[in-house]
Formats: C-alpha cells, sequence, structure tokens
C-alpha cells in the first residue's frame, strides 16, 4: 500500500485520516447526545464531557494535519465519468464538510473556554481560553455546537450514502479509490 495519493487511489495516510475522522465524528456525536441526558448523580457527569473534549481537541489536531496532507499529497483528480454537476456538487460538498467539521469543533472551543479556564487534554497539556467574554458565549455557542453536530451527521450520512449510490449504481471507482483499491 502506497502511503501517499497517486493519481489512481488515495494512499494510506490519506485513507486513515478519513477514515479516523468519520469515526471520531460519529463517536463524539453519540458520546454528545448520550452525555447531555445525564443527571446530577451520574459517576459519568464529570468524566463524559471531559472525554468529549479530549477526542474533539484531539480531532481537531488531525484536521490541521488532513487540511497539510491535502497540500502535500493532493487527492486524485475526479473521475472523468462525472458530469459537471457531480462535479460541482462533489466539491461543494467536500467545502461544507470541512466547514462543518471546523466550525463545531470551534463552538464546541468556546463553550468550554467561556468561563476563562484553559481546557486540559487528557491532563497532558492546557489549552489556553484565548477567547472569552463573549455575551452569553456558552449558551449561544452550545447551541450552534449542537445544531452544527446534527447538520454534520447528517451530512455525512449523505457523503456515505452518494459514495455507496457511485459504487452500487453507478459502478464507478469513487469508493474503491477511498478503500484503497484503484479499478
Amino acid at each position: 500500500m502506497q502511503w501517499r495519493n497517486s493519481s489512481a487511489r488515495y494512499g494510506l495516510v490519506s485513507m486513515l485520516l478519513h477514515w479516523g475522522v468519520a469515526v471520531a465524528v460519529f463517536g463524539l456525536f453519540g458520546l454528545g447526545f448520550w452525555m447531555v441526558g445525564l443527571d446530577y448523580y451520574s459517576a459519568w457527569r464529570q468524566t463524559a464531557p471531559a472525554l468529549h473534549k479530549d477526542i474533539g481537541l484531539l480531532l481537531l489536531a488531525v484536521m490541521l494535519l488532513r487540511v497539510l496532507w491535502r497540500f502535500l499529497s493532493p487527492p486524485p483528480p475526479v473521475l472523468a465519468s462525472y458530469g459537471a454537476l457531480t462535479r460541482l456538487g462533489a466539491k461543494l460538498g467536500h467545502g461544507l464538510l470541512y466547514l462543518g467539521l471546523f466550525a463545531v469543533m470551534i463552538s464546541g472551543y468556546l463553550i468550554s473556554t467561556a468561563d476563562g479556564r484553559p481546557i486540559s487534554v487528557f491532563g497532558l497539556l492546557q489549552v489556553p481560553a484565548l477567547i472569552t467574554g463573549i455575551p452569553d458565549q456558552a449558551d449561544v455557542a452550545g447551541a450552534v455546537h449542537k445544531y452544527l453536530a446534527w447538520g454534520l451527521v447528517i451530512f455525512s450520512g449523505l457523503h456515505a450514502l452518494a459514495a455507496l449510490k457511485h459504487h452500487f449504481l453507478d459502478r464507478d471507482a469513487t469508493l474503491s479509490r477511498m478503500l484503497g483499491r484503484a479499478r
């Protein structure tokens, strides 16, 4: 397996970043959905949000690495069989996924730092609270975070359905390339 992307398929680094981000996004969504329902006496009331923040900040670092990797190893070109609308949809869709990911992480950061305290990441380092004092920062960022997370998960599901459509109906190499196979 090649490390870098080629003109025919994605390399190992891109695939690991893609699928790792997908697992993290859905895992964080599930954890977030579960933890907001915890009652005051739950043993997980403090642990679940801390874990959510830890993984979220790790995901932010991975996404920054992913953007850098796109410049160092550009993705394969779109398939020649794609029409103009499909090309535009793919470009806009991927752009919205990246934008949504960063927006949901930034809103999570704004929730966590609204009180001016840094965020501890797995007890290893502190991420400083650089932006505080916005009126109702935690509440506004919390609402934004919630709706962006729902939108991101729904849009990611549509992204997966589009890949399956390409694989099973169009019978093209779209999904195969992200699985490391060239056709």
